[in-house]
Protein backbone atom coordinates (compact mmCIF):
# COMPACT_ATOMS: atom_id res chain seq x y z
CA UNK A 1 0.00 0.00 0.00
CA UNK A 2 1.45 3.53 -1.31
CA UNK A 3 1.29 6.60 1.18
CA UNK A 4 -1.69 7.60 -1.04
CA UNK A 5 -3.63 4.80 -0.49
CA UNK A 6 -2.86 4.58 3.25
CA UNK A 7 -4.28 8.40 3.46
CA UNK A 8 -7.18 7.80 1.87
CA UNK A 9 -7.95 4.45 3.84
CA UNK A 10 -7.09 5.90 7.14
CA UNK A 11 -9.66 9.33 6.10
CA UNK A 12 -12.22 6.64 5.55
CA UNK A 13 -11.92 5.40 9.16
CA UNK A 14 -11.40 8.76 10.59
CA UNK A 15 -14.58 10.15 9.15
CA UNK A 16 -16.15 6.79 10.13
CA UNK A 17 -15.28 6.62 13.65
CA UNK A 18 -15.27 10.23 14.49
CA UNK A 19 -18.69 10.35 14.98
CA UNK A 20 -20.92 11.37 18.17
CA UNK A 21 -22.88 7.62 17.76
CA UNK A 22 -19.44 6.49 19.23
CA UNK A 23 -19.64 8.76 22.19
CA UNK A 24 -22.62 6.07 23.84
CA UNK A 25 -20.00 3.31 24.25
CA UNK A 26 -17.09 5.46 25.09
CA UNK A 27 -15.59 6.85 28.19
CA UNK A 28 -15.54 9.90 26.44
CA UNK A 29 -18.67 10.40 26.44
CA UNK A 30 -18.46 11.23 30.09
CA UNK A 31 -17.38 14.80 29.92
CA UNK A 32 -19.51 15.50 27.19
CA UNK A 33 -22.16 15.69 29.68
CA UNK A 34 -21.09 18.57 30.81
CA UNK A 35 -20.78 22.05 29.61
CA UNK A 36 -18.08 23.94 31.84
CA UNK A 37 -14.36 23.63 30.62
CA UNK A 38 -13.30 22.55 34.43
CA UNK A 39 -16.20 20.04 34.49
CA UNK A 40 -14.97 18.56 31.13
CA UNK A 41 -11.14 18.83 32.44
CA UNK A 42 -11.96 16.95 35.72
CA UNK A 43 -13.92 14.00 34.53
CA UNK A 44 -12.44 13.86 31.06
CA UNK A 45 -9.19 13.40 32.90
CA UNK A 46 -10.38 10.48 35.36
CA UNK A 47 -12.40 8.92 32.02
CA UNK A 48 -9.35 8.30 30.45
CA UNK A 49 -7.53 7.89 33.61
CA UNK A 50 -10.14 4.76 34.42
CA UNK A 51 -10.01 3.65 30.79
CA UNK A 52 -8.64 0.23 31.04
CA UNK A 53 -10.60 -3.44 30.84
CA UNK A 54 -14.41 -3.60 29.30
CA UNK A 55 -15.71 -0.20 28.72
CA UNK A 56 -18.56 -1.06 29.88
CA UNK A 57 -17.18 -1.29 33.31
CA UNK A 58 -14.97 1.67 32.64
CA UNK A 59 -18.11 3.88 31.78
CA UNK A 60 -19.71 2.24 34.88
CA UNK A 61 -16.63 3.80 37.14
CA UNK A 62 -16.67 6.58 35.40
CA UNK A 63 -20.54 7.61 36.54
CA UNK A 64 -19.98 6.16 40.13
CA UNK A 65 -17.08 8.33 40.42
CA UNK A 66 -19.18 11.75 39.14
CA UNK A 67 -22.20 10.70 41.16
CA UNK A 68 -20.37 10.74 44.29
CA UNK A 69 -18.66 14.06 43.11
CA UNK A 70 -22.66 15.42 43.18
CA UNK A 71 -22.94 15.69 39.26
CA UNK A 72 -20.53 18.84 39.37
CA UNK A 73 -16.85 17.94 39.81
CA UNK A 74 -15.13 21.40 39.93
CA UNK A 75 -17.38 22.31 42.77
CA UNK A 76 -16.70 19.36 44.58
CA UNK A 77 -12.72 19.35 43.98
CA UNK A 78 -12.51 22.74 45.34
CA UNK A 79 -15.08 23.18 48.02
CA UNK A 80 -14.88 19.78 49.56
CA UNK A 81 -14.75 19.11 53.45
CA UNK A 82 -12.94 16.51 54.82
CA UNK A 83 -15.69 14.40 56.26
CA UNK A 84 -17.18 14.49 52.44
CA UNK A 85 -13.91 12.72 51.57
CA UNK A 86 -15.16 9.54 53.27
CA UNK A 87 -17.64 8.58 50.89
CA UNK A 88 -14.62 7.53 48.23
CA UNK A 89 -12.97 4.97 50.53
CA UNK A 90 -14.28 2.42 48.75
CA UNK A 91 -14.44 3.11 45.41
CA UNK A 92 -11.87 1.17 43.21
CA UNK A 93 -11.82 0.35 39.12
CA UNK A 94 -9.28 -2.36 39.08
CA UNK A 95 -5.75 -1.41 40.59
CA UNK A 96 -7.05 2.04 41.03
CA UNK A 97 -8.82 2.69 44.31
CA UNK A 98 -9.80 5.21 47.06
CA UNK A 99 -5.72 6.05 47.67
CA UNK A 100 -5.14 7.19 44.22
CA UNK A 101 -8.53 8.69 43.83
CA UNK A 102 -8.27 10.95 47.13
CA UNK A 103 -4.43 11.90 46.16
CA UNK A 104 -5.76 13.22 43.13
CA UNK A 105 -8.43 15.15 44.71
CA UNK A 106 -6.45 17.06 46.65
CA UNK A 107 -3.88 17.23 43.92
CA UNK A 108 -6.21 19.02 41.83
CA UNK A 109 -7.44 20.83 44.30
CA UNK A 110 -3.89 22.33 44.90
CA UNK A 111 -3.66 23.10 40.98
CA UNK A 112 -7.13 25.00 40.33
CA UNK A 113 -6.49 27.12 43.13
CA UNK A 114 -2.93 27.87 41.99
CA UNK A 115 -3.48 27.61 38.07
CA UNK A 116 -7.34 27.90 37.84
CA UNK A 117 -6.86 25.17 34.99
CA UNK A 118 -5.10 21.56 34.78
CA UNK A 119 -3.89 23.03 31.06
CA UNK A 120 -0.65 24.81 32.18
CA UNK A 121 0.74 21.96 33.73
CA UNK A 122 0.43 20.21 30.43
CA UNK A 123 2.08 22.97 27.97
CA UNK A 124 5.06 21.42 26.93
CA UNK A 125 7.76 24.01 26.37
CA UNK A 126 8.25 26.14 23.74
CA UNK A 127 10.89 24.67 21.80
CA UNK A 128 9.23 21.36 22.52
CA UNK A 129 7.58 19.21 19.26
CA UNK A 130 5.93 17.57 20.60
CA UNK A 131 4.20 17.50 24.49
CA UNK A 132 6.62 15.24 25.81
CA UNK A 133 7.96 17.70 28.33
CA UNK A 134 4.26 18.86 29.34
CA UNK A 135 3.58 15.44 30.38
CA UNK A 136 6.68 15.31 32.46
CA UNK A 137 5.93 18.75 34.06
CA UNK A 138 2.38 17.03 35.05
CA UNK A 139 4.00 13.76 36.78
CA UNK A 140 6.55 15.63 38.53
CA UNK A 141 4.22 18.79 39.96
CA UNK A 142 2.08 15.61 41.61
CA UNK A 143 4.91 13.57 42.81
CA UNK A 144 6.50 16.90 44.28
CA UNK A 145 3.15 17.01 46.60
CA UNK A 146 4.11 16.09 50.46
CA UNK A 147 1.23 13.81 50.53
CA UNK A 148 1.74 11.87 47.34
CA UNK A 149 1.54 8.68 47.61
CA UNK A 150 4.01 6.00 45.98
CA UNK A 151 1.67 3.61 44.53
CA UNK A 152 -0.42 6.41 42.92
CA UNK A 153 2.68 6.30 40.31
CA UNK A 154 1.87 3.38 38.33
CA UNK A 155 -1.53 5.02 37.56
CA UNK A 156 0.28 8.47 36.53
CA UNK A 157 2.50 7.48 33.78
CA UNK A 158 5.50 9.64 32.32
CA UNK A 159 7.64 9.62 29.16
CA UNK A 160 10.94 9.87 31.80
CA UNK A 161 9.74 6.25 32.74
CA UNK A 162 9.59 5.04 28.81
CA UNK A 163 5.81 4.81 29.38
CA UNK A 164 3.78 5.11 25.92
CA UNK A 165 1.20 7.13 28.38
CA UNK A 166 -1.52 5.78 26.66
CA UNK A 167 -4.64 7.39 28.63
CA UNK A 168 -2.91 10.58 29.27
CA UNK A 169 -2.29 10.97 25.42
CA UNK A 170 -5.57 10.07 25.16
CA UNK A 171 -6.97 12.77 27.17
CA UNK A 172 -4.50 15.22 25.94
CA UNK A 173 -5.92 14.54 22.06
CA UNK A 174 -9.62 14.99 23.76
CA UNK A 175 -8.87 18.50 25.25
CA UNK A 176 -6.55 19.70 22.30
CA UNK A 177 -7.81 18.74 18.93
CA UNK A 178 -10.90 19.81 17.18
CA UNK A 179 -12.84 19.25 14.03
CA UNK A 180 -16.50 19.66 12.65
CA UNK A 181 -17.56 16.00 14.21
CA UNK A 182 -17.47 17.83 17.95
CA UNK A 183 -15.95 14.84 19.37
CA UNK A 184 -13.22 15.71 20.40
CA UNK A 185 -13.12 19.16 22.45
CA UNK A 186 -10.17 21.35 21.42
CA UNK A 187 -11.09 23.77 24.51
CA UNK A 188 -7.08 23.66 25.47
CA UNK A 189 -5.35 26.60 23.39
CA UNK A 190 -1.69 26.28 24.24
CA UNK A 191 -0.67 23.07 22.76
CA UNK A 192 -0.91 22.95 19.37
CA UNK A 193 -2.65 19.54 17.53
CA UNK A 194 0.60 19.01 16.04
CA UNK A 195 2.19 18.37 19.06
CA UNK A 196 0.36 15.54 20.46
CA UNK A 197 1.10 12.27 20.26
CA UNK A 198 -1.15 9.55 19.09
CA UNK A 199 -2.55 6.99 22.32
CA UNK A 200 -1.24 3.72 21.87
CA UNK A 201 -2.44 0.65 23.34
CA UNK A 202 -2.70 -3.10 21.76
CA UNK A 203 -5.47 -2.60 19.19
CA UNK A 204 -3.76 0.63 17.59
CA UNK A 205 -0.07 -1.20 18.10
CA UNK A 206 -1.59 -4.28 15.53
CA UNK A 207 -3.10 -2.19 13.19
CA UNK A 208 -0.33 0.09 12.97
CA UNK A 209 1.91 -3.00 12.23
CA UNK A 210 -0.50 -4.30 9.80
CA UNK A 211 -0.55 -1.11 7.82
CA UNK A 212 3.30 -1.07 7.82
CA UNK A 213 3.60 2.19 10.09
CA UNK A 214 5.55 0.40 12.76
CA UNK A 215 7.07 -2.95 13.07
CA UNK A 216 7.24 -3.98 16.79
CA UNK A 217 5.40 -5.55 19.62
CA UNK A 218 7.27 -2.66 21.77
CA UNK A 219 4.88 -0.52 23.46
CA UNK A 220 6.67 2.32 24.74
CA UNK A 221 7.02 5.89 24.52
CA UNK A 222 9.68 5.77 21.59
CA UNK A 223 7.03 3.72 19.41
CA UNK A 224 4.59 6.45 20.22
CA UNK A 225 6.58 8.77 19.26
CA UNK A 226 7.63 7.01 16.26
CA UNK A 227 4.00 6.32 15.27
CA UNK A 228 2.63 9.93 15.38
CA UNK A 229 5.80 10.69 13.41
CA UNK A 230 4.48 8.68 10.54
CA UNK A 231 1.16 9.55 10.82
CA UNK A 232 2.35 13.20 10.81
CA UNK A 233 3.81 12.55 7.50
CA UNK A 234 0.09 12.29 6.17
CA UNK A 235 -1.44 15.28 8.07
CA UNK A 236 1.42 17.02 10.06
CA UNK A 237 -0.90 19.73 11.67
CA UNK A 238 -3.43 16.73 13.03
CA UNK A 239 -1.66 13.86 12.51
CA UNK A 240 -3.19 12.49 15.81
CA UNK A 241 -6.92 12.12 14.19
CA UNK A 242 -5.74 9.21 12.96
CA UNK A 243 -6.07 7.92 16.22
CA UNK A 244 -10.35 7.35 15.90
CA UNK A 245 -9.26 5.04 12.30
CA UNK A 246 -6.78 2.82 13.91
CA UNK A 247 -8.32 2.59 17.36
CA UNK A 248 -11.56 1.78 15.33
CA UNK A 249 -9.90 -0.55 12.98
CA UNK A 250 -9.06 -2.32 15.58
CA UNK A 251 -12.18 -2.76 17.35
CA UNK A 252 -13.82 -3.83 14.38
CA UNK A 253 -10.70 -6.33 14.17
CA UNK A 254 -12.22 -7.67 17.66
CA UNK A 255 -15.46 -8.06 16.85
CA UNK A 256 -14.92 -10.14 13.75
CA UNK A 257 -12.93 -12.34 16.00
CA UNK A 258 -15.65 -13.19 18.35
Amino acid sequence: MNSGELKALLEEKYQKFNQPAFLEHDPLGIPHRFKRKHDIEISGFFAAILAWGNRKSIISSCNKLIYLMDDSPYEFIVSHSSPELKRFEKFVHRTFNSTDLLFLIEAFKNIYLEYKSLEPLFVPNSTDLTVKSGLENFHRYCFSLPFAPLRSKKHIATPEKKSACKRLNMFLRWMVRSDEHGVDFGIWKTIKPSQLICPLDVHVLRIANELSLLNTNKSDWQTAELLTSQLRKLDPIDPVKYDFALFGMGLEKNQLRR
